[in-house]
């Protein structure tokens, strides 16, 4: 009988622990959304920087660091993107394994304050969406191997639809004049948009929304704008849109309308990924198109 108890004690134990779902820990909501694409509903999933926040300016809550001390997976974008994540993993003492979505990516790297550095913002070019889908991908299937099918399907089917997107971006930003490919935005957040597709992407504050502009900076992108033709500057959803307003306003140009650089929108076609992606693509050209 004890025996009997036993087994069926170790049976359940097993069952249970099959059944549990492994958990994973995101930075920021663009790669929530990507990670959620590839495991459906095969994790519980927390992230840390919400639709329509600043992961330049986060600041971990209590909940955010119990998170990330139960976590299986913490996935972050890397290239220097979340400094504070660092610091976050050691003050709780996390166990689980930290991956960077952006490994593999080639860095595009500036000038910032006298000293060369990467740009993390390598989700803005779509062809490196494929290398975040493929290491996420390939990290959940090596801790999760009963599922490992399942997320190369999943994963295989996204990269798909990412293609389609790349195809059509490629097609209508081509298609753009020379005279209308200088855009002003807020922050220096879209150079990979801008290398891929032949665009000069212009902003006062440079990698990090941290970086305040001075008045002279302001004063001769203003100067720019007047002397290049800028038709149209561009607010973040992330960013107070006061600076670009004003700049907009001083250098004879209007606001073409809101893009996401860092952080998906709350709701609406912006709160995903790829949405996010075609809703800037298609305001770029309703803005720059003669």
């Amino acid at each position: 009988m004890r025996i009997l108890i036993a087994l069926l004690t170790l049976s359940l134990s097993l069952f249970a622990n099959a059944d549990e779902k492994l958990k994973v820990v995101t930075s920021f909501s663009i790669l929530a959304d990507i990670t959620q694409q590839i495991a459906g509903d095969k994790l519980e999933l927390h992230n840390l920087v919400g639709a329509d926040a600043d992961a330049h300016v986060y600041q971990p809550s209590t909940d955010d660091a119990k998170a990330v001390f139960a976590a299986d997976l913490i996935i972050a974008n890397g290239l220097g993107f979340e400094p504070w994540l660092a610091r976050l993993i050691d003050s709780s003492e996390a166990p689980g394994k930290r991956i960077d979505a952006s490994a593999g990516v080639l860095p595009l790297m500036l000038d910032e304050e006298g000293q060369r550095v990467a740009d993390p913002h390598a989700w803005q070019n779509l062809a490196n969406a494929e290398i975040y889908v493929r290491n996420i991908a390939n990290t959940l299937s090596q801790i999760d191997t009963a599922n490992a099918e399942y997320y190369a399907y999943r994963s295989e089917a996204y990269i798909s639809q990412i293609r389609v997107l790349l195809s059509e971006a490629r097609r209508s930003l081509g298609q753009l004049p020379p005279a209308q490919r200088t855009i002003i935005t807020s922050h220096d957040a879209f150079g990979y948009l801008g290398q891929a597709y032949g665009l000069n992407f212009i902003a006062p504050q440079g990698l990090s929304t941290e970086d305040e502009p001075s008045a002279a900076e302001v004063a001769a992108l203003i100067r720019q704008i007047r002397t290049d033709g800028v038709r149209a500057v561009f607010v973040e959803n992330i960013r107070d849109p006061r600076l670009i307003q004003q700049i907009a306003a001083e250098g004879g140009a209007k606001v073409g309308g809101t893009l996401y650089s860092d952080a998906l929108a709350s709701a609406g076609p912006a709160s995903s990924y790829l949405g996010m992606f075609k809703h800037n693509l298609d305001t770029l050209l309703a803005a720059l198109k003669p």
